[in-house]
């Protein structure tokens, strides 16, 4: 039977249509990242209030140059003082946490994140980091320069300096460094940068942030004797004036001050102090060309620049016997080596610390045999007048390739009148034969934390 014109006319068409590709369908674009929390500058600190040591630079930088700056604290201080009430302890973490919030709001900086590190009371970094959960931590400031994406990171100065008094300061500051070199290794915490399946989903696995390199890494310092600092970075004085608020910095830092009440130490004298102290900054690292001491900004390209690995760990061969300082001092000239911060090595000479007249000082000797048979290795103190304690030669037992963390306590002599700093000198020998020796200035000026 013949088919109807119509309907011939209709097959036609389908087949054709059948036979042309499918259209295809097209999807939304991938979300960039949340605006709102991107960041110029992220200042990594240990505690609430420890943002005023970097006071006139933050104005600056958020009123005159207009930068959007974040601040992670480590810990929630509650391990300090109160001079409002009897508050202590989380309750104190409490209250400081919201005084770090109302402190940086009033300078407009209202992307500030605590995590849940532990407030300890040291000098010794190996021990701040070993209460705060360094691992946990790591991977939450990971997450958070991932998140913010800023330029430069902005901490404390990694390293043991009169005046220094806290280990919680230098070990925000080696998170800052660790998470300044890993948040841009796409190995590291891959699960930060897994794409959800359906991100407006419910209960998705993977976070969805992307790598990301800073580019400066900027270090400050609360040293009492901050001349070393000279020259190593750019420099701020409160004394001058804002060009955007045509007031003092100084002015500005006391209003954003005003919010840590619970401080004891932020009186007029201590304004004073920071008025007529420069604030300097040390340039830790830059992986674009800057000059040292030029402005913090100088020289950050405009776009991401690429994932910049760090020389990393690697043994440096050893030959004889030898003797150096321990415990963090040891710690550091490895992790700058680690880390690329030649801007450090070499920074703090003498080896510093300081303490109360009258307190007792710890003093970690690393002796090292690199030989194949085994040594004793003498230590002999020379110990300015006054000083009391291990004061005897001590013999020590070390197998051949081995090392031995020698562990001595001294007593600062007391009463006024003491020069500072006085240096304490180690020689090592080996069948009478010297192999080394160690200095180490003290200054007798510190209170409050101990050594």
């Amino acid at each position: 039977m013949r088919t109807p014109p119509a309907k011939g006319f209709l097959f036609a068409a389908l087949f054709l249509i059948g036979c042309l590709p499918l259209r295809a369908q097209m999807q939304a674009p991938v979300p960039p990242p949340d605006p709102r929390y991107k960041a110029d500058l992220l200042v990594i600190v240990a505690h609430p209030d420890d943002d005023t040591g970097v006071s006139t630079y933050l104005s600056k930088a958020v009123y005159d140059e207009h930068r959007r700056v974040a601040v992670i604290f480590t810990n929630r201080g509650g391990s300090g003082p109160d001079a409002v009430s009897m508050a202590q302890g989380k309750a104190l973490a409490d209250e400081r946490e919201i005084e770090a919030r109302r402190s940086l709001a009033a300078r407009g900086i209202t992307n500030v994140w605590f995590l849940d590190g532990r407030d300890t009371p040291t000098q010794d970094v190996l021990h701040s980091l070993e209460t705060m959960d360094h691992g946990q931590l790591l991977e939450e400031m990971v997450r958070l320069v991932r998140l913010t994406r800023p330029e430069v990171i902005l901490t404390w100065m990694p390293a043991y300096v009169a005046g220094e008094n806290h280990g919680d300061h230098q070990a925000s500051s080696v998170l800052a460094i660790e998470s300044f070199s890993m948040a841009g290794n796409p190995t590291i915490f891959p699960e930060q940068l897994t794409a959800p399946r359906w991100y407006r989903g419910v209960g998705m696995y993977g976070e969805g942030l992307q790598p990301w390199q800073p580019q400066k890494l900027y270090f400050f310092s609360d040293a009492t004797h901050p001349d070393f600092l000279k020259g190593h970075g750019p420099a701020f004085l409160a004394s001058d004036i804002s060009p955007s608020k045509h007031v003092s910095y100084a002015a500005l830092n006391r209003k954003a001050w005003e919010a840590y009440a619970t401080q004891i130490d932020f009186g007029q004298s201590t304004l004073d102090y920071f008025v007529n102290q420069p604030e300097y900054l040390v340039l830790g690292k830059s992986l674009v060309p800057a000059p040292v001491t030029g402005g913090v900004f100088d020289g950050v390209a405009d776009k991401p620049i690429a994932y910049a690995p760090p020389p990393g760990y690697h043994p440096i061969p050893r030959t004889g016997t030898t003797v150096q300082l321990g415990g963090p001092w040891a710690f550091y000239r490895t992790f700058y080596r680690a880390y690329g911060l030649t801007a450090m090595e070499g920074l703090v000479k003498p080896l510093q610390t300081a303490l109360s007249s009258g307190h007792q000082l710890w003093v970690p000797l690393l002796l090292r045999n690199n030989t194949s048979s085994a040594e004793n290795i003498t230590i002999h103190a020379d110990l300015p007048v006054g000083w009391s304690g291990e004061t005897a030669d001590r013999i020590y037992p070390v197998p051949p390739g081995g090392e031995y963390p020698a562990q001595l306590f001294y007593t600062a002599p007391s009463g006024p009148g003491q020069s500072s700093p006085q240096t304490l000198t180690w020689t090592a020998t080996v069948n009478g034969k010297p192999i080394g020796a160690v200095h180490l200035a003290v200054f007798l000026e510190m209170d409050g934390v101990p050594q």
